[in-house]
């Protein structure tokens, strides 16, 4: 239960301060935001993966992504009833940093905050253009497999880069999110579309959950091709 819960609250910083950029600070925000652009908008969820690596990475691994879990397992890992449930905790501190997300939103709208959204979610929800699903299941899944091939190389116990696997893969999933935000806003994550997705539904926008398939079952396979690759790599 410890390693369920460090799971749980990793997954909500990352979700909190990852969607919470693009959505107060990022593109979303025209003239009245700050400005930080997709640059930043990949720092704060490559920042929050490293935060949390070193928080909690002793006690869980830091997961914080289901992609990654069954990545783990299918590695040889760890058994499938504790991936299991790796990812309903995970799926829950999306759900929860989605719901701050939200009231922050709506109650500082009421407050008087002045924020322009423009056309972007206020949820930080991914989705893809009409007619663009195939280059978006191919980016989902191509990124999926770099940034889980990463983790997999960094956090092996024979070939791995020690304590310094943490800033490996947060700067990875940086790289990741410059490249792909403009694609699908990046998701490489299931948790962290479920949540965002299921609270723009919630505002009237159903388009992240009809299309929230994608953003399942793409990082999956991304992240079973990297556990197959890894094992040639290593010579397993």
């Amino acid at each position: 239960m410890k390693k369920y819960l460090a799971e749980m609250i990793g997954t909500f910083v990352l979700v909190l301060m990852g969607c919470g950029s693009a959505i107060f600070a990022g593109i979303g925000l025209g003239t009245t935001g700050y400005g930080i652009s997709t640059l930043g908008v990949a720092f704060a969820f490559g920042l929050s993966v490293v935060a949390m690596a070193y928080t909690i990475g002793n006690i869980s691994g830091c997961h914080i992504n289901p992609a990654i879990t069954l990545g783990v397992w299918a590695n040889g890992r760890m058994k499938g009833s504790e991936a299991v449930g790796y990812m309903g905790f995970q799926v829950i501190g999306a759900l929860l940093a989605s719901a701050v997300l939200w009231i922050l939103v709506h109650t500082g709208n009421e407050a008087g905050v002045e924020a322009v959204f423009n056309d972007t979610t206020t949820t930080g929800a991914n989705s893809f253009m009409t007619g663009n699903m195939v280059p978006a299941f191919i980016a989902e899944l191509v990124f999926t497999f770099i940034f889980v091939l990463v983790v997999l190389g960094t956090t092996d116990s024979e070939k791995g880069a020690g304590s310094f696997a943490g800033l490996a893969i947060g700067l990875t999933l940086v790289l990741v999110h410059i490249a792909c935000i403009p694609v699908t806003g990046t998701s490489v994550n299931p948790a962290r579309s479920i949540g965002p997705a299921i609270f723009a539904a919630i505002e009237g926008n159903s388009v992240p959950l009809s299309q929230l398939w994608l953003f399942i079952v793409a990082p999956f396979l991304g992240a079973l091709c990297s556990s197959a690759v890894w094992n040639v790599i290593k010579g397993k």
